[in-house]
């Protein structure tokens, strides 16, 4: 997905940034297997594990689950306070908003274009007979990928790096907060919090909106 030209650039983490939830425990809350995944999540957030590895056996955990229970998982997102807001004010400046996701194409193709964003990105999910099939479905999205497609919808829009803003929350979002012009650790683990420019503390992305160029 290409990035239309743009004064500014922000993109954000979907997982417990653009929304409250981790998805992928919603996922596995459809076959009884969600404290399973949320504590092999929370490990990789703080960067104890390799992310992809981490990814593709909570995958794992996921087969089983029908296509259909996705409509099931969309109705219990929760928008995080402040994110219609803040893509409000970005586009009001001239701004472009992006999402870049460790989770996945089926929940954010609904969710993104709903809570303002432009472009997304994200990881998709095999199915084979209606139902999840426990893997992946091509590349993973993990830190790199996350600090490349920053970089190319900035270079896509015409936005300068400087004028790039990265939040998230999760390890695997320090590599794009290091390439933006500015690195924003929000709701985050300790780990991110201690490399970012900045600690956004309420849960609230309107605390962002004063940031906007």
């Amino acid at each position: 997905m290409s990035a239309p030209s743009a004064r500014f650039l922000v993109v954000l983490d979907a997982d417990s940034t653009l929304i409250r939830n981790e998805v992928i425990e919603l996922i596995a809350d459809e076959v009884g297997r969600g404290a399973e995944v949320a504590a092999a999540t929370e490990a990789a957030m703080r960067g104890e594990v390799d992310f992809a590895t981490s990814l593709r056996s909570r995958v794992r955990a996921l087969a089983g689950v029908p296509v259909a229970a996705f409509a099931h998982v969309l109705a219990r997102i929760e928008p995080t306070p402040g994110v219609r807001e803040l893509t409000s004010a970005v586009h009001e400046r001239g701004g472009l908003v992006g999402v870049v996701s460790g989770g996945f194409h089926e929940i954010l193709d609904t969710i993104a274009p709903q809570l303002g964003a432009d472009v997304w990105r994200a990881n998709r999910l095999a199915v084979s007979g209606g139902v999840l099939s426990g893997e992946v479905d091509g590349g993973i999205v993990d830190a790199e990928v996350k600090a490349q497609t920053l970089s190319g919808w900035a270079h896509d829009a015409g936005v300068a790096l400087g004028r790039t803003i990265a939040i998230g929350d999760g390890a695997n979002d320090l590599r794009m907060m290091e390439v933006a012009g500015l690195g924003v650790a929000f709701n985050a683990k300790p780990a991110v919090r201690a490399k970012a420019d900045l600690v956004v503390g309420p849960v609230d992305l309107r605390e962002v909106i004063a940031l906007l160029p």
